[in-house]
């Protein structure tokens, strides 16, 4: 069995866990306090982060390489385009949300509201979540423009770049972070792939000391 060290709001974490269950591949998951840098933890990624997939003997990280190693070496559902043009549209949008959608939005209000009481670093802070409830909005309708033209984020058919949105998305719905009455296209697009039976285990996510709320696993939300 494939085992993966994870946390279960890490957007990083969901990404992976979303494709390992669009290729049907069963995996044990075993939740990590990567924080605590435990030694047999940073033996197993010294670069102190998760995910963390153990594969037979392979021990690897990074949700990008992890999820594209997957795609190659299990190529059915294909996630990843063959195409070079297609290939890099899926390759910038993951980096669009791993990276800029993470830094601008994800830390600002998942990791000030969730992750510090957590790790026990302190309270919220509200300018930093201020700044995050103003930058999401303006990814939503980038969001919005790009579903209008395509019927997934990177062209006509679902991709890792879906995968990588709506792990974070998902992380933020979780807390109530998401206004889904902002664009009618990217509520359409959630809810077909929250609809997923890839997306199940992602939904029965329970945080202790933050529940969920109502709508989180409503598939008509």
């Amino acid at each position: 069995m494939v085992r993966l060290y994870h946390v279960a709001l890490s957007p990083f974490c969901r990404k992976v866990r979303l494709t390992l269950a669009e290729k049907k591949i069963e995996v044990e998951l075993v939740e990590e306090r990567y924080w605590e840098q435990g030694p047999d933890f940073l033996r197993r990624n010294p670069a102190g982060k998760v995910p963390v997939m153990k594969w037979d003997n392979r021990t690897m990280s990074e949700s990008q390489a992890i999820c594209e190693w997957l795609d190659e070496t299990i190529p059915q559902p294909q996630l990843v385009p063959r195409d070079p043009d297609a290939r890099y549209e899926v390759r910038r949008l993951c980096a669009w949300f791993d990276d800029k959608f993470h830094g601008e939005v994800t830390t600002k209000l998942l990791y000030e509201r969730v992750n510090k009481k957590i790790m026990g670093l302190g309270y919220p802070d509200s300018k930093a979540v201020k700044a995050g409830a103003t930058r999401i909005k303006y990814h939503l309708d980038y969001m919005g423009w790009l579903l209008e033209q395509r019927r997934w984020l990177a062209g006509d058919a679902m991709t890792l770049a879906d995968f990588a949105a709506a792990a974070h998305l998902s992380c933020l719905d979780y807390n109530s972070d998401v206004d889904w009455n902002r664009s009618a296209a990217v509520k359409e697009w959630y809810a077909k792939i929250k609809s997923r039976p890839s997306f199940r285990s992602l939904l029965a996510d329970q945080v202790p000391g933050f529940p969920p709320p109502a709508h989180y696993a409503d598939l008509d939300f």
